[in-house]
């Protein structure tokens, strides 16, 4: 039932403000071990940081349940908390609404400013086609990041009788490749284990999650067929083995093309493009793109339910 909660609490409010948000407070531990661990040898120095920041929230969070099981209401409240601030669903179609809302109201300055906000690349030049495109491969790849795999994970924990643990180990190798995991001269070798635990503990999700999409693709009357084959043909465009996945099937199934050449503090940067340009961009490509997402989400949660029956019955 804490599963279903946490699902519920985040799809109605979202991120929580006002409050020290635990995801913000595992990157403050990933900011301060950084500190301690970046000396010498970066290679060894980074695998040490890796278990030190996985470690020290295992820690925390048994110490924190232990504490908390003394009294079940509480013990329940915050395992919920927990799970509920692990999962990115509303904020993720909240933060990129806010593009379109812009762009609806002919503010480009403003799109592109919100735009910022959601992608990593340099947004300052973005035609209102390429600021679409961006939201559409955030909501593609975080559908999968945000939503699936920490649902995935915490799933799995709650077969095995910790779900608060298993969603933030995932939640904290997450942090960790956003973090640390890139291929620039200051951590390509000290962010090297991060970044190959995160493709590790992805690898699954990002293929049955974009499984899933397929499945929401047809429930959502998308063309399915497409999706399907620029799926099979363009799931490993990208360097990474898992974010293709995803972004490969919304392309299809949009009938979009993404990727391409993008500018990183100044820098052009060309990626290949995935899915064909069957049409251009629109503004109600953020309705599909999040119809996409949520139909992905109920299809995932119907899935943990036949296993959480056959669990019961067998």
């Amino acid at each position: 039932m804490s599963v279903y909660i946490s699902v519920i609490l985040d799809f109605i409010f979202g991120d929580p403000k006002g409050f020290p948000h635990p995801i913000r407070l595992v990157g403050g531990l990933v900011s301060l071990y950084e500190k301690i661990f970046y000396r010498g040898n970066k290679k060894v120095t980074g695998l040490l940081f890796l278990i030190a920041v996985l470690a020290t929230v295992i820690a925390v969070l048994g110490g924190l349940l232990w504490l908390c099981a003394r009294w079940k209401p509480l013990y329940w409240i915050v395992s919920v908390y927990l799970m509920y601030t692990s999962l990115a669903w509303r904020s993720l179609k909240k933060e990129t609404g806010y593009v379109f809302e812009a762009l609806r109201q002919n503010n480009l300055q403003k799109a592109r400013r919100m735009t910022g906000y959601v992608v990593g690349r340099d947004t300052e030049n973005l035609t209102e086609e390429e600021m679409i495109k961006a939201c559409v491969e955030t909501i593609g790849e975080n559908t999968i990041d945000g939503v699936i795999a920490p649902l995935f994970y915490m799933i799995i924990g709650w077969f095995c009788g910790f779900p608060v643990i298993f969603a933030y180990v995932y939640k904290t190798i997450n942090t960790l490749d956003s973090m640390v995991g890139y291929k620039n001269d200051r951590y390509r070798d000290f962010g090297s284990w991060s970044a190959r635990l995160d493709d590790i503990v992805n690898w699954v999700p990002a293929r049955l999650g974009s499984l899933l999409m397929l499945a929401a693709g047809f429930l959502c009357r998308m063309d399915v067929k497409n999706g399907w084959k620029i799926f099979r043909r363009d799931r490993f465009a990208h360097s990474s083995p898992n974010s293709a996945q995803s972004e490969s099937v919304y392309a299809g199934l949009l009938g979009l093309e993404l990727g391409g050449a993008h500018y990183y503090f100044g820098k052009e940067v060309v990626k290949p493009t995935i899915g064909d340009a069957l049409r251009a961009p629109d503004l109600e490509d953020h309705k599909r793109s999040c119809r996409i997402m949520d139909v992905t989400v109920l299809l995932t949660m119907a899935l943990f339910t036949v296993f959480y029956i056959l669990s019961i019955v067998l």
